[in-house]
């Protein structure tokens, strides 16, 4: 069984569409009466709004915003430019870098290949098979919590 009163926060930037597919993912396995909130932090109010259009429970918008809702989550998942300081075209500042990857919350980043971050692992796969992993990934956190 899986615990109640977890927050997984995904955050995005641009479009938000990594944001939307990872929310519209974790929504076929975890349903808004779990007790499992899903809050979606946008660098912007367009990716916010995508991701709230996937299923999000709750969103908000901008550095203050992640700053403060990373230390209130369990879980925080998107793309790895989240932890690299003036990503997304500038859009990730570095307070909310340091936010992100200082906070103790467990981190589940999705390789891509437009921060100038390389991951020492095979990146043939598609976006969506890295998100599709990342969606496993939360899952099996969730049902290690119970043991």
């Amino acid at each position: 069984m899986i615990p109640k009163d977890i927050m997984i926060s995904v955050i995005d930037g641009q479009g938000g569409g990594i944001g939307k597919s990872i929310i519209g993912k974790l929504r076929k396995f975890i349903n808004k009466d779990m007790g499992i909130t899903i809050c979606a932090l946008g660098t912007n109010s367009t990716a916010t709004n995508n991701m709230i259009k996937a299923g999000a429970d709750m969103g908000a918008t901008g550095e203050n915003a992640i700053v403060h809702s990373v230390n209130n989550s369990n879980i925080i998942l998107g793309p790895i430019a989240i932890i690299a300081a003036n990503s997304m075209l500038g859009e990730l500042t570095p307070a909310m870098a340091a936010a992100v990857s200082s906070c103790s919350a467990q981190k589940i980043l999705i390789p891509l290949n437009r921060c100038n971050i390389a991951i020492a692992l095979e990146l043939g796969n598609t976006t969506d098979t890295y998100i599709d992993n990342g969606i496993k990934m939360v899952m099996d956190y969730l049902n290690k919590e119970v043991k």
